[in-house]
């Protein structure tokens, strides 16, 4: 029987970190439910994201892993979320910007496929335009800002990755996104010329979606990421996660017929964005219109 007792995601999260906390503790599954008075197979579903999680096991376990106490309030808050239905994780509350929930699914994914209508993919973008993007949040200090930055340009390391496997990353992105002036007319250079570097990399696809594009699906679904994950050594993979962003959270979609409306959306898209080979050229081109490169 497969159970559906809420979200898969935050189940997932807890369970990575958990598992991490444990390692670097030096604690094996077995050292740990001794010292929890509990079963080995009840650590093992806790750390393979397999059911809802009391937040009084978490206390437990971040205490015997000897985690910050700023890292345990939000491991037990997220515990609290694992019995949730869909999961809609918001900035600012209980769980921490700091505490990167999508970096964990994005490091675990074989494969992302993400549609772009506004900026350039994070884990495609320069440390000057990361910094432009960032610069126009007004009640960001300075430091905050370059421990976003930082967060952001260390994720980039996956591309390149050699164990697990690096994930293959296909990006749709919409023509707008070229044309818009993030930071001075040099930095959208520096980062038009990004582009064309990442697509010569084997595993990654870059595709835009020009403006003379007729209506599709992407316009109303907005910008989202499709995360599907390697079978690894379970029987059947974890289920694929649609990541959509907003300004106050970040919603996460995990049931197969969300998955199967959202893998329409891409379909429609694919459709209409031009060929690598036609992308390049028009990349290039802008950079020599627009950005004066």
């Amino acid at each position: 029987m497969t159970e559906d007792l809420g979200s898969t995601v935050p189940r997932r999260q807890l369970g990575r970190t958990l598992r991490d906390l444990r390692t670097e503790a030096r604690i094996t599954i077995d050292g740990a439910a001794e010292a929890l008075y509990c079963s080995r197979q009840k650590v093992w579903r806790i750390e393979s994201g397999l059911g809802s999680v009391r937040p009084v096991d978490v206390q437990g376990m971040c205490e015997l892993y000897g985690a910050k106490r700023e890292l345990t309030k939000a491991l037990t808050a997220l515990a609290a979320e694992t019995k949730a239905k869909g999961w809609w994780h918001s900035y600012g509350l209980a769980i921490p910007d700091w505490f990167e929930m999508y970096v964990g699914l994005e490091a675990a994914a074989h494969q992302l496929r993400e549609y772009e209508n506004t900026l350039v993919p994070g884990l495609l973008q320069t440390r000057d335009y990361a910094l432009a993007v960032y610069q126009h949040r007004a009640d960001t200090t300075d430091e905050e800002r370059a421990r976003l930055v930082e967060v952001r340009l260390q994720r980039q390391a996956i591309l390149e990755r050699r164990l697990p496997r690096a994930p293959r990353l296909e990006v749709i992105l919409a023509e707008a996104a070229l044309l818009r002036t993030v930071g001075e007319p040099a930095t959208m250079a520096d980062q038009l010329r990004r582009l064309l570097a990442a697509d010569e990399m084997p595993n990654v696809s870059i595709r835009i979606l020009p403006l003379t594009a007729k209506m599709h699906r992407g316009a109303e679904a907005g910008a989202f990421v499709i995360l599907d994950f390697p079978l690894g050594n379970r029987a059947t993979p974890e289920p694929p996660v649609i990541y959509s962003e907003s300004w106050t959270g970040a919603l996460y979609l995990d049931r197969p017929e969300e998955y199967a409306a959202y893998e329409q959306v891409w379909a429609s898209l694919d459709d209409l964005a031009l060929d690598e080979a036609q992308s390049r050229n028009l990349i290039n081109k802008i950079i020599t219109e627009v950005h004066h490169g």
